[in-house]
């Protein structure tokens, strides 16, 4: 297997998880201080989830063209639904003794907000992170039809030639990540709600 493309694959998911997590978080933030917006938001991470990831990733493509950047952006927008509703959920569930507590020390909403709120909601926050993870690992497989690289261009070649030894190849080592990432992940998050 080669490694680069191994590291390519990866790359592309870090990237995508990166942005995913960044906008995710400030799009859940709005759902919960801003109630008008929250069902358009979340209405639309819901529409997004349910196009098809090819049709997603040609749409990307008349914009950025066949490179990695169509495939990461494809990622972050099919990664978004998991982040921003868990944030969303987290911070709405936490229990309305603590926030009223917070209030009483007379501190300001968005005080509130990152001292108290963001740190109790975060083991939640970090399940829907996780999720949009190990879901990007296999999903990226599909950007090696528009360019993206990774561990896709390998499968596709392994089946127009009819390559099986190197498509089982390809595909144990995807689900090798997959399983190293969600082990990994699924143990911080255990950490994290046990403190």
């Amino acid at each position: 297997m080669k490694l680069d493309k191994v590291f390519e694959h990866l790359y592309l998911v870090a990237m995508a998880s990166l942005f995913a997590t960044m906008i995710g978080l400030i799009l859940g933030v709005i759902c919960y201080l801003f109630k008008p917006t929250r069902k358009i938001i979340l209405w639309v991470v819901d529409l997004l989830q349910t196009i098809p990831a090819l049709a997603l990733l040609g749409l990307i493509m008349i914009a950025f063209g066949a490179t990695g950047t169509t495939v990461i952006v494809g990622l972050m927008l099919y990664s978004l639904l998991p982040i921003v509703r868990n944030t969303y959920v987290g911070l709405e569930n936490i229990a309305p003794g603590v926030k009223e507590a917070a209030k009483g020390m007379g501190m300001t909403k968005i005080q509130r907000l990152f001292k108290v709120e963001l740190p109790l909601a975060f083991p939640m926050v970090f399940t829907g992170i996780r999720i949009a993870v190990v879901t990007s690992i296999g999903t990226a497989v599909f950007g090696a039809i528009v360019g993206g690289g990774g561990l896709g261009s390998i499968i596709n070649r392994a089946i127009l030639i009819q390559d099986m030894e190197t498509l089982i190849q390809a595909t144990i080592t995807l689900m090798i990540m997959a399983v190293a990432f969600d082990i990994g992940m699924g143990f911080i998050e255990n950490k994290l709600k046990a403190r």
